[in-house]
């Protein structure tokens, strides 16, 4: 066999290994793979209409280099003997065993080719629901200063003296009071998609605006005092933060809705440039003040019987900054002392903005690539066959 007849039965062999090895994945889902999305970390960077061809070439070319060095230059890597006479090599291979040397090489190429394929996960849409619903984007920013320890009220009632014999109810803070709000907020909105930003001396991203609410609320319910610096109210910071993420959406309505109980003494970014870039953006801020700067309770700990002791403590707040700041983007300034006057002022809030709308799809995923692992797994288990029982060498 010359060289380039070897050449053309290496290629074709190795295609033909492909091709059989698709047989079973074009069965199994057909169409299916034209359509596939990829969700595997090593090609999600890549841009999206051209990730199945990089993932096919880069298996292509990584199978050919394999399948070289195992056939054409493993003749270069053969150890040789030099023997006196040729009588010895009369009982050595001869016909069509020969020829049959280069399918292990064809073999470990055409599985590779699976293997790298597998290896960039691709994915089925197993059902896709797609409803017309009409919605908006917005982010809730949440302070989470050390001034959300006061103690709130969870209504706008004042609490009857305790009776002897009956536990004082537990007072939540003004943080426990927002997060139950927000939480019931996220639940209602079905249609909505809310991220979160929460801040203190800097602001940090919470969540993006999505659609997936139970994974919101779960973030939501894991904030507690102490996880950001709360030695700060960087209020520009959060609301600057909260406008980079809706810079890319493209809903006609988009908001910010921050709470916070205190006034700009910290972050970057002043909250009169925050709100030039909302006004950039389309974006409206609507503020809810917690809180009207009086004295409030703080909790101190508790005494030798293990009853809550309280301390009267004074947070500023600059309720001037709150209405500018939502003045100058189109949004509307609230002030909560309660938990019902905070629920009241979400509520408003959301009828205040115009609905756009904007497609939600709820996907039901399945792997693709055992499929593929199939065919690689059988390729594995014929080259060792092939090895065994057809090209054995010994040396």
């Amino acid at each position: 066999m010359t060289r380039a007849s070897r050449v053309i039965w290496v290629v074709l062999g190795t295609l033909l290994f492909v091709l059989a090895g698709l047989v079973h994945p074009i069965l199994a889902r057909g169409s299916a793979w034209l359509s596939a999305t990829w969700s595997s970390p090593l090609v999600t960077w890549l841009p999206p209409g051209l990730r199945l061809a990089i993932v096919i070439g880069v298996a292509v070319l990584a199978a050919a280099l394999v399948v070289w060095r195992l056939t054409l230059a493993a003749d270069a890597r053969t150890p040789r003997l030099r023997l006196p006479t040729l009588m010895a090599l009369a009982s050595g291979p001869r016909g069509l065993r020969t020829r049959l040397r280069d399918v292990p090489g064809m073999l470990r190429g055409a599985l590779l080719v699976f293997g790298i394929v597998a290896l960039a996960r691709p994915q089925n849409v197993l059902r896709g629901e797609e409803s017309d619903d009409r919605g908006i984007d917005l982010v809730v920013v949440l302070d989470m200063s050390i001034s959300m320890r006061a103690l709130m009220e969870a209504d706008g009632t004042q609490r009857p003296p305790p009776q002897e014999g009956r536990l004082v109810p537990k007072r939540l803070t003004r943080l426990e009071t927002a997060k139950l709000v927000i939480q019931d907020f996220v639940a209602r909105r079905k249609s909505d998609r809310i991220g979160v930003v929460v801040f203190g001396r800097s602001a940090y991203i919470l969540s993006p605006p999505t659609l997936d609410k139970s994974l919101l609320a779960g973030l939501v319910q894991k904030m507690e005092l102490g996880l950001v610096d709360g030695h700060g109210t960087a209020i520009g910071d959060a609301v600057g933060t909260a406008v980079a993420r809706l810079r890319r959406s493209n809903a006609r309505s988009k908001a910010v809705i921050l709470l916070t109980d205190g006034d700009q003494n910290a972050g970057q970014i002043a909250p009169e440039y925050a709100a030039h870039l909302a006004q950039t953006q389309a974006v409206r801020v609507y503020t809810v003040q917690i809180g009207n700067g009086d004295e409030v309770e703080v909790e101190a700990g508790n005494d030798l019987f293990g009853q809550p002791q309280f301390r009267r403590e004074n947070y500023p707040v600059n309720p001037e900054l709150l209405r500018k700041l939502a003045a100058e983007t189109g949004g509307e300034s609230f002030v909560a002392n309660d938990r019902k006057a905070l629920e009241q002022s979400f509520h408003r809030i959301l009828d205040s903005l115009e609905k756009t709308k904007f497609d939600a799809q709820a996907r039901t995923m399945e792997d693709l690539f055992p499929l593929l692992l199939v065919p690689a797994v059988a390729l594995l288990a014929l080259e060792a066959l092939v090895r065994l029982f057809l090209v054995r060498r010994f040396p």
